[in-house]
This record gives C-alpha cells, sequence and structure tokens, in this order.
C-alpha cells in the first residue's frame, strides 16, 4: 500500500512539473537611468546655490543662453531662470526690453563612472581552457558634475556689471557588491532620497477622496435639515444625537 502512495505521489509531482507554467513580467527603463539625471540636476542646483542672485531684485532681466551647450540644458536655464525670478528679477523675452543681459554658460555638466573589484581578470591559459572572470567584491562609482558660468553687463551700454564667475558641484554614487550579494548603495544621492522619502517627508499633504457624494441644493420652502445630520454617500440613514 505505501509503495503505491508512493508511485502516485511521484506521478502527480512529475505531471506538476511537467504542466508548470512561467510568467515574465514585461518590464521597459528609460533610456537614461534615474541615478544620472539625479546626479546631474542636483550637481546644476548645488553649484547655483553658490551663486547670489539678489543684485537682480526689481530689474529686467533677459537671460542669455546661446553659449550652453550640454546635456539637460533645459533643466539648467530653468533652474536660472527660477532662481532669477525667486530673487526678485522681472524676466524679459527680448534683450532690447532688459537693463540688464545675465549670460549663461556651462564648463561641464555630466557624469563620470569607474569600477573596481577584488579578484582575478579572466585570462587564457595557451593550449587550455579559458579562465572566466572571480570577483570577490566589486565596487561602482559614479559621479556627477556641474560647472555652471554667469556674467551680467548692462543691456544698452554693455558694460560689465557683475564679473561673475563659475561655480562648481560634485555629488556620487556608489554600489557595492561583495561575494555576488549586493549591491549596497551609498553616496550623496542616497542620502537625498532618503531625506526626501521617509519620515515626516513621506507623510501625504493631501489624498483625493475614494468616494465623492454631492448634497443636494436646498429647495425654496424646504426645511432645513439639522446639523446633527450626516449624510452618507451610500445612501443609508442619516444618524441624529
Amino acid at each position: 500500500m505505501f509503495c503505491h502512495r508512493c508511485v502516485l505521489c511521484s506521478c502527480v509531482l512529475l505531471v506538476m512539473g511537467l504542466t508548470a507554467g512561467c510568467t515574465s513580467p514585461k518590464t521597459s527603463n528609460t533610456a537614461r537611468t534615474a541615478v544620472e539625471q539625479l546626479l546631474i540636476s542636483n550637481a546644476v542646483d548645488q553649484s547655483l546655490d553658490k551663486v547670489d542672485f539678489r543684485p537682480f531684485s526689481r530689474e529686467k532681466v533677459y537671460l542669455n543662453e546661446t553659449y550652453i551647450a550640454s546635456v539637460d540644458k533645459p533643466y539648467v536655464v530653468g533652474a536660472v531662470r527660477h532662481r532669477l525670478l525667486t530673487a526678485g528679477a522681472r524676466l524679459v523675452d527680448k534683450p532690447e526690453d532688459a537693463q540688464i543681459v545675465v549670460e549663461l554658460r556651462s564648463g561641464g555638466v555630466g557624469t563620470d563612472i569607474a569600477n573596481t573589484f577584488i579578484g582575478t581578470p579572466e585570462f587564457a591559459v595557451p593550449g587550455m581552457l579559458t579562465i572566466p572572470e572571480m570577483k570577490i567584491a566589486e565596487r561602482s562609482r559614479q559621479t556627477g558634475i556641474a560647472k555652471i558660468g554667469l556674467v551680467a553687463y548692462d543691456a544698452k551700454t554693455r558694460e560689465v556689471l557683475v564679473s561673475g564667475g563659475m561655480a562648481l558641484a560634485q555629488l556620487s554614487d556608489s554600489n557595492w557588491s561583495v561575494g555576488g550579494v549586493g549591491p549596497f548603495r551609498r553616496g550623496t544621492i542616497k542620502e537625498e532620497v532618503s531625506r526626501s522619502t521617509s519620515g515626516a517627508a513621506a507623510m501625504k499633504q493631501t489624498e483625493v477622496p475614494k468616494q465623492v457624494a454631492f448634497a443636494p441644493s436646498r429647495t425654496a420652502g424646504q426645511k432645513e435639515k439639522p446639523e446633527s445630520e450626516v449624510q452618507f454617500a451610500s445612501g443609508s440613514e442619516p444618524a441624529k444625537e
């Protein structure tokens, strides 16, 4: 009897193994990783944080972006416009309408990456098989750099008003793995994301209601309902004190 049960269980397991299904979820990724974009945008923000835009308060300013040609140019230009507006400047669309022209340029906006590992590289032994690469520990470090330059001059006389200069900032993101376990992230991007998505920063400020109900308008001569009554969207009877 015991042998028959074993055979039956074995057959069931075999059938299940042969008929087991497999589902592969469809995923997609952007051409550029989110970490790369954060490294660049944060480096741009931190470099511009070193610039004092307050002298442009109440001035008509035209932002000349002719001399900037870098990755994420719209973000760089938008970040400068944001700071000018926040400082109280009045941005104009034409240089002839401006009192001050601000020229924007980039000395370097981009990312670098370096990979290091502890182990043995792949090599071929003459007359034998190729020995594969063996990694005990591995680190990948990506760095974002932004060097932004600004100069301002009088729109009419072309005289330099502010000598300007360059503002530089750098951020990093590192990923460690040991024995194939990981990655373990470190760096400024991880710290900023953690601050912005945990604790009080992760609390929802507003929430869209899951149910929407409209109170009927009060017609002429209709008796006003007591304030203690509560209207339910589900149509149940109102509660009374």
